[in-house]
């Protein structure tokens, strides 16, 4: 059976509790963590609704793809994001902060976000 662990995000910064989230996804909460072993655990997070957001800094702020074609850039800005579904601004941060190895999408898959509380 897979430890959970149940972070709340409720009036709490992006970037902090992304780094949250990234370090117990990768597994460095338990006491025996070792590099080598891939057991994740699976991340619960509650109250991403209630995320402190600064307005100024997600209009600033862009999501850049690019599909590797000319004309291929794709800029959205983290406010536009944000408006649709905090989940998915949450996501793209806790995505930026993983180490890029085969196991990121696997530990992706752990993340469970939740708007309100936990059902």
């Amino acid at each position: 059976m897979k430890k959970e662990i149940t972070i709340d995000a409720k009036n709490g910064k992006l970037g902090r509790i992304a780094s949250k989230i990234a370090v117990a996804l990768r597994g460095k909460t338990d006491a025996d963590f070792l590099p080598h072993k891939v057991e994740f655990p699976l991340v619960y997070v509650t109250n991403v609704d209630e995320m402190d957001l600064s307005e100024s800094k997600l209009k600033k702020t862009f999501s850049v793809r690019y599909s590797g074609y000319p004309g291929g850039l794709k800029e959205i800005s983290a406010f536009s994001i944000a408006q649709k579904d905090k989940r998915d601004l949450l996501k793209l941060a806790v995505w930026g902060m993983i180490k890029n190895t085969r196991l990121k999408k696997r530990m992706l898959k752990n993340l469970v976000l939740f708007h309100g509380d936990k059902k």
